[in-house]
């Protein structure tokens, strides 16, 4: 999509993507970074172990209860939050140089941290909330990965309603993502229309399809909350 025409540089973007376990945001975020070379992933500090093959610095900035305590008594983070007995936060240096070198820097985290990274930054966040086409695709995705029980899947899927009716409620924009690239052109324009109209002008296109994902005005799917 040609969807910028840039004035001058381009102003830096905390562009947030949460969505339920299995909706495919995390797909969606390492496409859009494939195609955005100006876009960096935050990549969360955390108090869990690596998993599998997760390297520090990559999936995850690995550190102590202790060293993450230090890091939130400095004011280091730009918002954390416990999750099933472990922390994660952000970096607040992650934030600053985006914006600084106004870059894209993309944030896979949940409602709770997304809506204190725009409290923090109003003005540079643009929040958006990735949906399945309804709970039973939801279920069938959660299924089909075949790593959890049935015991978890109704947890995760509890957990997601909940999650949903938060980002429903408060989040700037909502995607279906029921094929990736469709979704990924939404998500496209909604970056070039956050930026241009911060930075001198997007185009009519981006404007419109961007206008079309707001939370309010997006379509939901089979969600009802």
């Amino acid at each position: 999509m040609s969807s910028e025409r840039q004035a001058g540089p381009s102003p830096g973007l905390l562009l947030v993507l949460s969505a339920p376990s299995g909706a495919g945001k995390t797909t969606l975020a390492h496409r859009f970074r494939a195609r955005h070379p100006d876009a960096i992933f935050s990549v969360s500090a955390t108090t869990r172990a690596p998993r599998g093959e997760e390297r520090d610095g990559v999936d995850y900035h690995f550190v102590t209860a202790a060293r993450f305590g230090e890091l939130v008594a400095a004011g280091e983070l730009a918002e954390w939050a416990e999750v099933h007995g472990q922390r994660y936060g952000t970096l607040r240096r992650t934030v600053e140089e985006a914006l600084r070198s106004g870059r894209i820097a993309l944030f896979d985290i949940d409602v709770q941290g997304g809506a204190l990274i725009k409290a923090g930054w109003p003005s540079e966040t643009a929040t958006v909330f990735v949906l399945t086409p309804g709970p039973a695709e939801l279920e069938r995705r959660l299924r089909g990965r075949s790593i959890d029980g049935d015991e978890a899947i109704r947890r995760r899927l509890a957990a997601a309603h909940a999650e949903v009716a938060r980002g429903l409620a408060s989040y700037d924009y909502v995607i279906v993502n029921d094929e990736l690239e469709p979704t990924l052109a939404r998500l496209d324009a909604i970056a070039a229309y956050e930026r241009g109209r911060r930075g001198g002008g997007s185009s009519p296109e981006a404007a419109r399809v961007a206008e079309g994902c707001r939370r309010g005005v997006a379509r939901m799917g089979d969600w009802a909350v």
